[in-house]
């Protein structure tokens, strides 16, 4: 799904050029994304796992900032391996991980990222980290919604990789896709209204990374 997702980036980057403001809604950084969402005994939702696989381009920049994969053979020796975890698990304060939890409309507090993981499988470099659910709260009937999305779509999730439960097999998961013809006519529309001196913030032109996410719905029965 990465060319489709840097179709929709060629798409955005030839609009906004055009359209009255200059503006940097698009993706350069594309990452594969794959969940597990992890119940305890009592059945309890307590972490959800993230692997983030990193497009081509990207996984070179990071291996030659790292200084790993110095042979060009595609992987990681244990040393470079271990000096790669957790590159991408220093989070800044007040990032929120690229990840959203909703549960009952409510966005659920994630921790920030433990037993991080790396490693590179044919030149991408692949990355897991764990995040734990405050509260651990018990599904009951009503969906949980994950998206995983970065507010300013500088970088692109697509959830190509496996959504999988573990912990529970009373599960079910659903995945509602994008509108991207919609919201793509959408943000056009509004940028048209627009004149060329005009400030997008004051203009109410929100973040688009939410608009082109993939939503992941969990539903577990009352135990």
């Amino acid at each position: 799904m990465l060319n489709a997702r840097k179709g929709i980036a060629a798409v955005l980057a030839a609009m906004l050029a055009s359209g009255p403001a200059p503006v940097a809604a698009h993706p350069h950084i594309f990452i594969d994304t794959g969940l597990e969402i992890i119940f305890d005994a009592e059945g309890r939702l307590t972490h959800v796992k993230v692997t983030w696989n990193y497009d081509d381009l990207y996984s070179l920049l990071l291996a030659e900032d790292y200084k790993v994969d110095a042979d060009g053979d595609g992987s990681l020796t244990p040393e470079e391996r271990k000096e790669l975890t957790g590159f991408d698990a220093d989070w800044v304060q007040g990032y929120a991980g690229d990840l959203e939890a909703v549960l009952d409309g409510q966005i659920l507090k994630l921790s920030r990222p433990i037993e991080p993981t790396a490693d590179m499988v044919d030149g991408r470099i692949i990355s897991t980290h764990l995040r734990e659910v405050v509260g651990a709260p018990i599904l009951s009937g009503d969906p949980i919604s994950f998206k995983a999305f970065d507010p300013t779509y500088y970088t692109a999730y697509d959830m190509t990789l496996p959504v999988t439960i573990t912990g529970r097999d009373d599960c079910k998961i659903l995945r509602i896709e994008p509108d991207i013809d919609g919201q793509l006519a959408q943000m056009q529309a509004q940028l048209l209204t627009l004149d060329a001196n005009a400030d997008l913030e004051e203009n109410d032109i929100p973040l688009i990374g939410g608009d082109f996410a993939t939503d992941i719905r969990v539903t577990c029965p009352a135990l």
